[in-house]
């Protein structure tokens, strides 16, 4: 199959849906009946090897339970998918028929790893998905499409789960939706799925991260899905049954990716928006006109150039000012970040301007 073109010229959300871990030749059919004939899945996934975190977790039921998945998948004319992490476990997929390779995130952020999967596959015409690493890392991420294409892969798929974050409240990996744009950006070609099931952790966020990636325009949503979430071997508490699919497709809200380009209130908006931007933009050169002011007079009166407390105490009050001004203290947060680095950088380069190299 040719997945890039099953999924760019379908209906939009392309679906990939199936259990987190393969447990039985009775769930995998089961699951798929309902998936075949309740929803709009196109791709049935199955994990056959987990990678887990620690040793004595449930890693999958391995090679053994290949065949439930594609016996199961072609008794509904459906394809299928897995994740695969090494040489063995490609050469055991592609033996078994399988007719999609996934690369996990803990995997792609192994350029050893998705070397050797590449070499593995010279030669071989099949679709490879590409999750994000498991860290936030634009260049590992297009480093794995450049490794796969290099070997001949041309029929590429990015998938955005997220990237771990230790005790998010919210999250059980951050989206940071900015890198799979960014991706977007270096590859428009590539096709960008989004898996709510590993954003979220949770069945009850999906709809709300399934939403946001259809609004963000990606081509297609990865649901894990099993017939009894609530006694899966693994990453239960993220799994919905094919009719809680069934619910979560009919609530989202599919929007127009096309752009009015006739329509004179959306130009007279874009219009405003980038006379703000420009004046935005005026405003910052002018502040770091007066931040290398600032570093001139810490050179003369030998100062650091990072003054703690003051930082400290401008980040506590910009934050409380958020939300007054109607802005998430995170997007508060990180342009403060991203401001004051830029000032540093400015007052270094006028500091000590014989160690500072031009910048490219």
């Amino acid at each position: 199959m040719n997945l890039r073109s099953k999924i760019r010229e379908g209906k939009r959300p392309f679906l990939i849906s199936g259990p987190c871990s393969a447990e039985s030749e009775e769930q995998m059919f089961t699951i798929v009946e309902g998936l075949k004939n309740n929803t709009s899945t196109e791709l049935i996934r199955a994990g056959i090897w987990k990678p887990r975190t620690r040793p004595n977790s449930f890693e999958g039921m391995g090679e053994v339970a290949l065949p439930w998945l594609i016996d199961a998948a072609k008794a509904f004319n459906l394809p299928t998918a897995v994740e695969i992490a090494n040489k063995q476990h490609v050469e055991a997929a592609l033996k078994a028929g399988v007719d999609v390779l996934w690369i996990g995130a803990r995997t792609t952020v192994n350029p050893f790893a998705v070397q050797e999967i590449a070499d593995c596959l010279q030669g071989v015409s099949i679709p490879v998905m590409i999750k994000n690493p498991v860290n936030p890392d634009l260049e590992l991420w297009l480093g794995a499409f450049e490794r796969l294409a290099q070997a001949g892969i041309t029929d590429l798929t990015a998938v955005h789960r997220g990237f771990s974050f230790y005790k998010h409240p919210k999250y059980r990996n951050i989206p940071s939706w900015e890198i799979p744009i960014a991706l977007r950006e270096r590859l428009p070609e590539i096709p960008l799925i989004c898996d709510p099931s590993h954003i979220s952790g949770r069945r009850d966020l999906l709809l709300e991260v399934s939403q946001k990636a259809m609004d963000l325009n990606f081509d297609g949503l990865m649901i894990e899905t099993h017939p009894n979430p609530d006694e899966a071997w693994s990453d239960a508490k993220q799994q919905i049954t094919a009719q809680g699919l069934v619910e979560l497709m009919s609530q989202l809200v599919l929007r127009s990716s096309d752009l009015p380009l006739e329509d004179d209130l959306l130009k007279d908006l874009r219009s405003k928006i980038g006379i703000l931007d420009d004046r935005l933009f005026d405003l910052l050169s002018e502040r770091m006109r007066i931040s290398e002011q600032v570093g001139n007079y810490k050179r003369e009166h030998n100062m650091t150039i990072l003054q703690q407390e003051l930082w400290a105490k401008m980040i506590v009050n910009r934050l409380e000012m958020s939300q007054e001004m109607n802005l998430s203290e995170m997007f508060v947060r990180k342009f403060m970040d991203a401001m004051h680095q830029e000032s540093i950088r400015h007052q270094t380069k006028v500091m000590n301007p014989n160690l500072t190299k031009k910048e490219e």
